[in-house]
């Protein structure tokens, strides 16, 4: 048995920018199951959603920081390339990129009053997926987001991306040092995945952890 996210079946439902229309989406929808996608802008996280789900679900921009609304997709399992028509569609939450400075102070008003919609609101059942820069993690703008989301009882994966980038043996053997750390200080966090959406390196292995989760919520609302 080959459980993957379904092939080019990720389909477009909404996009939110208003805080009192995802309050009402999340009320209605209190026991999806499913996962979020949020970190710094620029950090790839578009990339890393069209390697997941294979296909251009989240757009790319060149220019940080302009994603300003939260898009909601839904999502299928397949097995051996076959649907799992035994199983629900799934919720995808693409989380608008924090920590750019230069947007209009409106327009990061209206950020944080939908971010605290959503973590408030949003199903126990969607996993939180915060990605960093392999990089440069744990950057000001990471940490202070690590502070928020630690005031809600969600399950959490860090995931570190553009590991691609990190050319030197040295690099990477420091990073690889962090994790025990990371793990120590962030007890909220249950799993860290260091990933590459350019060359795929450790995606098939947070797709399996993905999909288990997705299963084992699925499982606990039967009951």
């Amino acid at each position: 048995m080959t459980l993957n996210i379904s092939k080019g079946q990720t389909a477009f439902r909404l996009g939110i920018s208003s805080p009192e229309q995802l309050q009402t989406f999340l009320e209605e929808n209190d026991r999806a199951v499913g996962v979020s996608f949020v970190g710094r802008s620029n950090v790839g996280k578009s990339s890393l959603i069209n390697t997941l789900f294979r296909r251009k679900v989240a757009r790319v921009s060149n220019t940080p920081g302009r994603t300003r609304e939260i898009n909601v997709f839904e999502f299928s399992i397949e097995d051996d390339g076959k649907l799992r028509e035994d199983l629900p569609s799934f919720w995808l939450f693409d989380l608008p990129g924090y920590g750019f400075a230069e947007v209009p102070a409106k327009v990061s008003g209206n950020w944080q009053e939908l971010m605290s919609v959503f973590f408030q609101k949003v199903s126990p059942a969607v996993l939180m997926l915060n990605l960093q820069d392999a990089r440069h993690p744990n950057q000001k703008s990471d940490l202070s987001f690590q502070d928020f989301l630690t005031s809600f009882p969600l399950e959490t994966f860090m995931v570190f991306n553009k590991l691609d980038k990190l050319k030197k043996q040295k690099e990477r053997a420091q990073l690889n040092k962090m994790k025990p750390k990371l793990y120590q200080e962030l007890k909220w966090v249950k799993q860290i995945h260091f990933v590459s959406a350019e060359d795929k390196q450790g995606v098939d292995q947070l797709e399996a952890a993905l999909i288990n989760f997705l299963l084992l919520k699925h499982e606990a609302l039967r009951v």
